[in-house]
């Protein structure tokens, strides 16, 4: 991953503050609001919601776009600039705050708020691999296909229900299949009936070449980061009596196919989907992190 020097007090930055952020720590966002305009010229953007969030950023201008929130926030805002064609010429900020913030602690950003605030006015940008699926959709660290089971709470984005977790309320239900049918064609659907628990079938391509195919049951299926520009794949295959070993390859292209499925892409769930395929893009977007990390 390649790093380059960055001067944040020489440019303009755009502060973004998501909404989730404001309503779950006040105080982190205060701080670091204050940070940062002590150390560079700096114009605030508090947007309301998710549409306000995308026209703050894309209406920066020059500024450097850094990104007050967990780890949805950043990903939301690497998914925009990506649709917009803009990752190649920005580099993004991000100060964490909110509960969820594993993944931005993986890419090298500090979590206390000072020191992440002091890292996007001294820090460098850090160039990383992005993983681009055939709906546009982005990865930023690991890709995780579970076992068909109904999808722990946890796992279940926010406003979708799990309907095996509200028996006895079938117009939840109703309003799930309504929703589907709202969904766009070819759009993973975020809202959907949860699999009967089972083993997955599945073929999973890395290359062109079959690493595991339908007539091979499966329990899991990971994707992370590997070499530069290379996806690691780990497809792990149900066990008959001693544990079996693990499936291991890497390449730049991973297709995974058969049964609808459901995957976990850094922190949301998606599908389900027959058929998706994964792009490595390398050293495609850019994060400001502590100078010699």
């Amino acid at each position: 991953m390649a790093e380059v020097a960055t001067s944040a007090t020489s440019q303009q930055l755009l502060v973004v503050v998501d909404p989730v952020a404001r309503r779950s720590d006040g105080e982190s966002v205060r701080i670091a609001k204050d940070v940062l305009g002590a150390g560079a010229g700096m114009k605030l953007c508090l947007p309301d919601g998710p549409e306000e969030f995308a026209r703050a950023l894309t209406r920066r201008g020059s500024r450097r776009p850094v990104v007050v929130g967990d780890d949805r926030a950043l990903i939301r805002a690497v998914a925009l600039l990506h649709r917009h064609r803009e990752l190649a010429g920005c580099a993004l900020s991000v100060v964490p705050v909110g509960a969820a913030l594993s993944l931005a602690r993986s890419l090298g950003v500090p979590t206390g708020t000072v020191a992440a605030a002091r890292a996007v006015l001294a820090g460098v940008e850090r160039r990383m691999d992005l993983m681009v699926d055939d709906s546009d959709g982005v990865v930023l660290g690991a890709l995780r296909i579970p076992p068909l089971r109904p999808a722990p709470a946890e796992t279940i984005p926010e406003g979708a229900p799990d309907e095996d977790a509200v028996p006895g309320h079938p117009w939840l239900r109703t309003c799930q299949s309504l929703v589907r049918t709202l969904v766009p064609a070819g759009r993973p659907s975020r809202v959907s009936a949860a699999p009967e628990p089972g083993p997955s079938r599945l073929r999973v391509e890395v290359d062109g070449e079959t690493l595991v195919d339908l007539d091979q049951p499966v329990e899991a299926v990971s994707v992370a980061p590997g070499a530069a520009g290379i996806a690691s794949v780990e497809v792990r295959p149900v066990s008959l009596g001693a544990e079996a070993s693990p499936l291991l390859a890497q390449g730049r292209t991973v297709t995974v196919s058969g049964a609808h499925f459901r995957y976990r892409a850094d922190t949301v769930v998606s599908g389900p989907v027959r058929t998706r395929t994964w792009v490595v893009r390398e050293a495609a977007w850019g994060l400001t992190v502590p100078s010699g990390r």
